[in-house]
């Protein structure tokens, strides 16, 4: 139910935080699941140039790189809140009901979805009661996964970017990687939590499959 992003466009000093609600896809469909995003210092997702070639204005309240930020998930009784901090950054604080979902038909579905994932086939309406008795886990790291990929596989996602077969230099030379350091990081488990051993020992095989 949560994604958080760090946007910086080439030549920008600045770079946008947003973070990401991903639906609970009805159905057993989940290739239709679409994300919606919503900007905490900067742009959201899918502010982009005007043409695949430009980009957008730099964020005046982005942050830099090497600049620190911190945040805090709460989830309690369904709700997640969420709160972003940075010095010299007004404080950004935001809730996300997990039990209900808003998106239950396509008329429900936001236009900035409908602009960027109904192209590729992502229109799907979420499960009544969204990620209520799923399991969730919680991953710190940086995803550049899709950078060699193609944009005409997925626009949202693949960057099309070299990766040079792996060579982290040469990706830094092309502005086309991204370090995230955490300095500290903790989690803590109401004892009211219902063990997710299950969901992981189920999917520990998942690739021998």
């Amino acid at each position: 139910p949560l994604k958080i992003f760090y946007k910086k466009y080439p030549g920008h000093t600045k770079g946008s935080v947003f973070w990401h609600y991903e639906i609970n896809t009805a159905g057993d469909d989940n290739s239709k699941r679409w994300d919606y995003s919503t900007a905490v210092w900067g742009n959201d997702f899918s502010v982009v140039g005007e043409t695949a070639d430009t980009y957008p204005a730099e964020p005046e309240d982005g942050i830099a790189l090497d600049e620190e930020f911190s945040y805090e998930v709460v989830v309690k009784d369904g709700i997640m809140s969420l709160k972003f901090m940075s010095d010299g950054h007004e404080t950004k604080t935001f809730t996300k009901n997990l039990l209900e979902s808003e998106y239950l038909t396509q008329a429900d579905i936001p236009e900035q979805t409908k602009k960027l994932f109904f192209p590729i086939g992502q229109d799907g309406v979420e499960r009544k009661e969204a990620y209520a008795g799923e399991g969730c886990f919680f991953k710190l790291g940086a995803y550049n996964q899709t950078n060699g990929k193609s944009p005409d596989e997925n626009m949202n996602w693949c960057s099309g970017a070299e990766t040079h077969g792996g060579d982290i230099q040469k990706q830094y030379a092309d502005g086309n990687y991204a370090e995230v350091w955490f300095k500290t990081a903790s989690i803590e488990v109401s004892d009211a939590a219902i063990s997710n051993e299950g969901y992981f020992s189920k999917n520990d095989d998942y690739k021998s499959k």
